[in-house]
C-alpha cells in the first residue's frame, strides 16, 4: 500500500514508520496521521513484525507537532475526534512494544505520538516542549493525562504550564526518554533493541504491556492480583516450558507463541 507521507519499512522482527515531511518538521497533518494509522495496522497484522518503531525523516525533527495550517481551521466539534489522541491510544493499546525513535525536534503532537510508545530513546540534541499554550490552547493529543504519568505531577506542570523546550539530558534525568544515543546509532540502536525484544516469548511484551497500563489506572491491591492471574495464564503455556528447560540446558529457546 502507497503512504504519501510516512515511509513505511521492514527489517527483520522491526517495523520502521518513519514520518516524510522533513520539508515541514514532519508536521502531522490529518492524511500524515491517516498514514500512521495505516503503517500501525499493517505492522500490527504482520506476525513477522514483533516491534514498531516510530522516526521522522531528515535529522531535524522526529515531529514538530500539529500540523497549524489545519489546527487554525479546527472548530469544537473536530477538536473533540480522537486525532493525535487516537493514535496515541492505538499504539499504547497495540499488543506490540512500540519505540519512538528521536532526533531533533520532539514537541506537541509529535511528543504526545511519542508519549503513546512504550519506550523512547532520543539524541543529545532532541528537544522536547509541549508549547500549546502559547497558541491559545491545550494540548489535545494525551499530553495532560500521559506527561504527568510518565515524569510526575511537577515535571509534567513545569513542561504544560511554561511551555518551554527541555534538552536531551534533562529528558533522560526526568525518564522521559531512557536511553540518548548519538545520531548515527539511532536507528542501530533501535534495532538491537527490537531484536532483543524478539528473542521473548510473544506473549510476555504484550502481557507485560497490559499490567503496567491497567495496572497504573487501577489500585494496588487490584493491580497485584491481575498480575498473578496474568502470570497463572502464562505458566500454563508451551513457551513457558520452552524456556525453561532452554534455560536449565544452556541453550537458546525457541518460543511459538503458544
Amino acid at each position: 500500500m502507497e503512504l504519501e507521507n510516512v515511509l513505511y519499512e521492514v527489517d527483520g522482527p522491526l517495523a520502521l514508520i518513519t514520518i516524510n515531511r522533513a520539508d515541514k518538521h514532519n508536521a502531522i497533518s490529518l492524511a500524515t496521521l491517516d498514514d500512521l494509522h495505516t503503517a500501525a495496522d499493517l505492522a500490527a497484522a504482520d506476525d513477522a513484525v514483533r516491534v514498531l518503531a516510530f522516526t521522522g525523516a531528515g535529522g531535524r525533527s522526529f515531529a514538530s507537532g500539529s500540523d497549524l495550517s489545519e489546527v487554525l481551521h479546527r472548530d469544537f466539534k473536530k477538536a473533540l475526534e480522537p486525532i493525535v489522541q487516537g493514535l496515541a491510544d492505538k499504539l499504547e493499546r497495540m499488543p506490540k512494544p512500540t519505540i519512538a525513535a528521536i532526533d531533533g525536534i520532539c514537541m506537541g503532537g509529535g511528543l504526545e505520538v511519542a508519549l503513546g510508545c512504550d519506550l523512547r530513546v532520543a539524541t543529545p540534541k532532541s528537544r522536547f516542549a509541549t508549547p500549546e499554550g502559547k497558541l491559545g490552547i491545550i494540548p489535545g493529543g494525551g499530553a495532560t493525562a500521559r506527561l504527568p504519568r510518565i515524569v510526575g505531577r511537577g515535571w509534567g506542570m513545569e513542561m504544560m504550564l511554561m511551555g518551554e523546550p527541555i534538552d536531551a539530558e534533562r529528558a533522560l534525568q526526568i525518564g522521559l526518554v531512557t536511553r540518548l544515543v548519538e545520531p548515527e546509532e539511532l536507528l542501530p540502536e533501535v534495532r538491537r533493541m527490537a531484536e532483543h525484544l524478539a528473542t521473548f516469548a510473544p506473549f510476555v511484551p504484550r502481557t507485560m504491556k497490559a499490567m503496567v497500563h491497567f495496572g497504573m489506572e487501577a489500585s494496588l491491591a487490584s493491580a497485584l492480583m491481575f498480575e498473578k492471574y496474568a502470570q497463572g495464564a502464562l505458566v500454563q503455556t508451551e513457551d513457558k516450558i520452552e524456556g525453561i528447560n532452554a534455560f536449565l540446558e544452556k541453550r537458546d529457546p525457541e518460543f511459538k507463541g503458544k
